[in-house]
């Protein structure tokens, strides 16, 4: 199999800790997991008016999480809730990054936030913060260690997310305070927690576009290591 070239978006702080000028960052986890399932990690940079030049160069695409949320206003809600922290430059990039992606058919993957905007981008809307809409909700902003299951997801069979990780359950570790609100024309919903709230959406008519809630690059089960190697390898096709 062909070495692909994986792009991985990065977050982006102000100054402060890391350093005294405004930096940028990427969990090592993201790179170690598609190096090890065969790929070539690169970071890229927020330069939204040269997203689709990087997507010239790249195989495929990995849209990362972060401490942060996709602008309301780009799903067209009408109020901002008092939670929602946004960094605009880095969802411009994005945006752009993902839907060159998705007009390309480049096989792309969205992590925790990457999934959100994804949802977004296919015309989607979220929930801006899950103990507000959702009744009796779990603790997807779970209290232990990522490195351990927060809760499980109902995996939908005959989707792509289920001939990949070949289960009809996962547990799954869980960081957000946001989610999928609906199921938009031309997406498909894979996978939910038990509370109702989506952990996981595909687009039906791309070779490989998937995002899910949770943080595969984890590997807390072989089904994450499924969805990473997946990616790999359609990016390699």
């Amino acid at each position: 199999m062909a070495q692909p070239l994986i792009g991985i978006t990065l977050d982006s702080e102000e100054p402060g800790g890391y350093s005294n000028q405004p930096w940028y960052a990427v969990r090592q986890n993201y790179c170690d997991s598609v190096a090890q399932a065969g790929g070539l990690p690169v970071a890229l940079p927020h330069e939204p008016e040269q997203a689709q030049a990087y997507l010239d160069r790249l195989d495929g695409l990995l849209i990362t999480g972060g401490a942060f949320d996709v602008d309301p206003s780009l799903f067209g809600a009408g109020q901002r809730h008092a939670t929602v922290k946004t960094k605009d430059r880095r969802t411009a990039f994005e945006l752009a990054a993902t839907r060159g992606a998705i007009a390309r058919d480049m096989p792309l993957l969205g992590i925790c936030g990457g999934q959100q905007l994804l949802h977004v981008v296919a015309g989607g809307t979220l929930i801006q913060h899950i103990p507000d809409e959702v009744a009796d909700p779990l603790a997807h902003e779970q209290p232990n260690p990522r490195t351990e299951a927060g809760h499980t997801v109902v995996i939908k069979a005959g989707t792509l997310l289920h001939r990949v990780v070949a289960a009809d359950e996962l547990p799954v570790n869980s960081a957000h305070h946001q989610a999928a609100k609906d199921e938009p024309a031309g997406l498909t919903i894979n996978a939910t927690a038990p509370d109702g709230v989506i952990e996981g959406i595909e687009l039906a008519d791309q070779r490989f576009c998937l995002g899910v809630q949770w943080h595969p690059e984890y590997a807390i089960s072989p089904g994450d290591t499924r969805i990473i190697e997946a990616f790999i390898s359609a990016a390699a096709a």
